[in-house]
């Protein structure tokens, strides 16, 4: 079965996107991604640079330019969620569990707190 690579804290960016990035590119590319999600995709928690990050202009030569920064909140995302790298669960699932485990549980502000998109998110969940 195919799957979408996807970073652990990202399961948090797809419920809050409202079509604001680094470019229009990134924009496009994450609208792609999140209908991809939408058609019920299964996706892997991978730790490391992902689909979303694919069209990310902070992308460098396969790295990203942030990513101790990015690292960490992945790290507080899946301890949150109670997932694992490596596990690969349809995505209503992980969805599901960012919803509950830490929008929900109000942990969105700590798992989140180096992001620099969090008032979007905080905004969004009011």
């Amino acid at each position: 079965m195919n799957s979408l690579k996807l970073r652990p804290h990202h399961a948090l960016c797809a419920q809050f996107f409202e079509g604001k990035g680094y470019s229009e590119a990134f924009v496009a590319h994450m609208y792609g991604i999140l209908s991809e999600l939408d058609r019920g995709t299964s996706v892997t928690l991978v730790d490391g640079c992902d689909a979303i990050c694919a069209g990310c202009p902070n992308m460098q030569n396969g790295a990203c330019e942030t990513d101790e920064k990015v690292r960490s909140i992945d790290r507080r995302a899946i301890e949150a969620m109670g997932v694992r790298f490596g596990d690969t669960l349809p995505w209503r699932d992980l969805s599901a569990l960012a919803k509950d485990r830490i929008i929900a549980a109000e942990k969105l502000s700590d798992v989140c707190r180096d992001c620099e998109w969090i008032d979007i998110c905080e905004g969004k969940r009011g």
